[in-house]
């Protein structure tokens, strides 16, 4: 008698006595040894799809990716209205976080020499290529920008000798140059989530990119109210406003767009409660940016509830979609009920509605 790490998963066998039926040739056969009448899931309830191996190293990659597009969004909107605090602050804010970001981006990928080898050809139709070229120019702009000012805040003390009259002349075009891809970097990362065969993150492929950047516009302003004085802050304040409305409108369009099922992550377990506190603390910081964003004090918890907000919610969404991806139920019922529209909409003159 032969044994199989998934005897624990087959079906019990009937109640009651063994009944026969004949089968060819007249012979009798036992039916308990046929494959009972049941609805089709997966193979003994296996996932179908694979689960993402990536682990919290590229949930915190999600999130500072954010942090540093949308700061140095902010950080130029201060270049070029003169808001000489807002704009090192928004800079420093947006150095730190994309080389932390890297840092996390490079652990996952075990090696840093793999991260080198994305940068050796340009591919259209890769989310990941064209994110590694996006994040190599952002820091290389954000990266120029910041150094000037630490050259400032630290009294002209870098030993830069005759590159200091090229940074000058360099600042401001880097600062703008990252601005440039500020705003990719904070979104191309949900296209690379719905990109994949995960149910839940591709189920948002059509509005998950309008969540990021609400997202990321939380964290940046947020991150701002705390850095950076009132009287300077001014526009952080306008964002984080304009920001948090629009997160919880795009969440739930997000949400009602998605098939039923592939949404029920984001109600569930871990996930669904960091997603639900992800709403109540960009509502409350919304709303304290709003109205006491005049007092420093309460434009600082205020930003710090923006930007937990913000991390809550890309961390929720990207353990959500893991979850998502173990349940073989959340792959096979969106694609039986997308099987019957079509059919049901008369197409039914390809392989996907006939089985061919």
């Amino acid at each position: 008698m032969s044994t199989s790490e998934f005897d624990s998963l087959r079906p019990p066998e009937p109640a009651g006595g063994k009944r026969r039926r004949r089968g060819k040739g007249g012979r009798r056969r036992d039916e308990s040894m046929m494959v009972p009448e049941a609805e089709f899931t997966s193979y003994y309830g296996r996932p179908v799809v694979k689960p993402a191996p990536w682990g919290h190293e590229v949930g915190a990659y999600l999130f500072l990716g954010g942090v540093a597009g949308g700061s140095g969004l902010l950080a130029a909107g201060a270049q070029l209205t003169g808001r000489p605090t807002l704009r090192r602050n928004a800079r420093l804010s947006a150095l730190a976080a994309v080389a932390l970001g890297a840092i996390a981006l490079v652990k996952d990928l075990g090696r840093p020499e793999r991260f080198v080898n994305m940068l050796r050809t340009i591919k259209l139709t890769s989310p990941m290529s064209l994110g590694s070229w996006i994040l190599s120019f952002f820091s290389a702009g954000i990266g120029v920008a910041s150094v000037a000012e630490v050259d400032r805040l630290t009294g002209e003390r870098l030993p830069l000798g005759p590159l200091r009259p090229v940074l000058r002349a360099v600042e401001g075009p880097a600062g703008l140059e990252a601005a440039l891809f500020a705003a990719p970097l904070a979104v191309y990362t949900a296209v690379l989530l719905s990109d994949t065969a995960t149910p839940t993150w591709n189920a948002a492929y059509r509005d998950l990119p309008f969540v990021f950047v609400s997202s990321a516009s939380l964290a940046a302003s947020g991150l701002a109210m705390i850095t950076t004085p009132v009287a300077e802050a001014a526009p952080a304040r306008r964002l984080a406003v304009i920001a948090a409305v629009a997160d919880l409108i795009s969440a739930r369009v997000t949400e009602h767009r998605m098939d039923p099922v592939t949404a029920e992550p984001l109600h569930q377990g871990t996930p669904g409660r960091m997603l639900e506190w992800s709403e109540r603390l960009a509502a409350a910081g919304g709303v304290g940016a709003l109205l006491g964003g005049g007092h420093r004090g309460v434009a600082a918890l205020s930003g710090l509830t923006l930007l937990t907000a913000s991390a809550l919610l890309r961390f929720g969404f990207f353990e959500a979609g893991k979850e998502s991806a173990r349940d073989p139920r959340y792959t096979i019922e969106p694609q039986k009920r997308r099987l019957a529209a079509r059919r049901a909409a008369g197409v039914t003159d390809d392989s996907i509605t006939t089985g061919r």
